[in-house]
């Protein structure tokens, strides 16, 4: 986990952030649970970035980031995603993980070109979706679009679960959000004070 404790407490003072949504341009997928066609798993990253805008009271942003003002643009992890097409990886292994750390995603950070419509930016960064033992790994960064600096950088691995591909990995976002409400950005304002 990376925190910027001086970002951060800007941060804590501004009533806006900017949602760019989920990106998966750096995720792996286990071949068990995602054996389809690149195509076919392009619309379901689709879909699961349509559905935090959908349903914002399920996912929800404000209360998780004590942000009254949620501005969105998913033109950046559109970009990325769509670069991403015909290159998914798709691993026949056991188990995925530490595939991504906080160097990889500010490296990352710096090499692209983000919107710019606050001071702040939050973006959930996929590491894996691994089916074989039912868990997503997905890095929760909160970016100062000035300096292209990262604010807050934490992995948080969830247990997806639901009825279909959509809402069975969906719930691992919902889970995070959750998480964060619940618990992780109280501990993120202590690690500031």
């Amino acid at each position: 986990m990376h925190i910027n404790k001086e970002l951060f407490q800007d941060f804590l003072k501004e009533r806006e952030v900017t949602w760019l949504g989920i990106d998966f341009s750096k995720a792996t997928f286990t071949k068990k649970g995602f054996d389809m066609p690149n195509d076919a798993l392009q619309i379901y990253l689709n879909e699961w970035n349509a559905l935090v805008i959908s349903d914002q009271k399920k996912y929800d942003i404000r209360v998780a980031f004590r942000k009254p003002v949620v501005l969105f643009d998913l033109s950046f992890v559109k970009k990325q995603n769509k670069l991403y097409k015909g290159n998914i990886p798709i691993r026949d292994i056991v188990r995925m993980e530490n595939l991504l750390d906080e160097n990889i995603i500010a490296h990352y950070i710096r090499q692209t070109s983000l919107p710019i419509l606050s001071k702040f930016s939050l973006l959930f960064m996929v590491e894996s979706f691994d089916n074989t033992i039912k868990k997503g790994s997905v890095w929760v960064v909160v970016i100062s679009n000035k300096s292209k600096e990262l604010v807050l950088c934490e992995k948080f691995s969830e247990s997806p679960s639901g009825f279909n591909i959509k809402s069975y990995w969906a719930r691992i976002f919902y889970n995070i959000f959750f998480n964060i409400s619940r618990s992780a950005f109280v501990r993120w304002e202590h690690l500031t004070n």
